[in-house]
């Protein structure tokens, strides 16, 4: 009897963790990119971002696009006192544990949501955090355009937002010298863009 349930529960447990990967890898490629964990030394550069801004009188709001398994989010949260902090995920698995690795470590100013960040209401957002790839820095751009305020800070790591100069890009100290762009919307990005084309 023991054994039946051993390897009825082992057998569950197989086919519970094949429907994780099957979720991820779908995930994955519709996303067209897995969700990748930031390494200390990225996670090190976006948090000294962060410092150098002013929280906004009655606390700032920082949303990571894509937040996979919420290593940025939670890095920040730990480090930066009175900011709120949304991570928005569509693949279930990396959602839940960002979930449970925020209840766990008691952070209640962040919240991982399911949703596209491509309908995200981003208007009262001061910074956004992007580790995504360069088809969707491509989208965001005209949606950043159209829905941030003069003032947001955009922190994108790895790659570039098309059409926007950046305040500063940091090369990481780590394996892939990654690189960290640091964005500022104003209008005269969308002047600049227009008088490129």
């Amino acid at each position: 009897m023991g054994g039946t349930l051993y390897t009825i529960g082992s057998g569950l447990l197989v086919f519970l963790v094949f429907l994780a990967m099957l979720s991820i890898v779908y995930t994955s490629w519709r996303n067209e990119i897995s969700p990748m964990p930031s390494s200390a030394p990225v996670k090190h550069v976006v948090s000294r971002e962060i410092e150098l801004l002013t929280v906004p009188k009655g606390g700032g709001l920082i949303v990571e696009a894509g937040s996979g398994w919420g290593t940025l989010a939670l890095h920040a949260a730990s480090r930066h006192r009175g900011w709120r902090i949304v991570g928005i995920e569509n693949s279930p698995l990396p959602l839940w544990i960002s979930r449970l690795r925020a209840r766990l470590t008691h952070h209640t100013e962040v919240a991982f949501v399911r949703g596209d960040l491509y309908t995200y209401p981003f208007e009262d957002t001061n910074v956004v955090l992007c580790y995504l790839y360069p088809g969707a820095m491509k989208r965001l751009s005209p949606i950043f355009q159209e829905k941030l305020g003069v003032g947001t800070r955009v922190i994108s790591v790895c790659f570039a937002l098309p059409g926007w100069k950046p305040e500063r890009i940091i090369t990481c100290k780590d394996l892939y010298q990654t690189k960290v762009y640091v964005y500022v919307w104003d209008s005269s990005i969308v002047f600049a863009q227009k008088q490129q084309a």
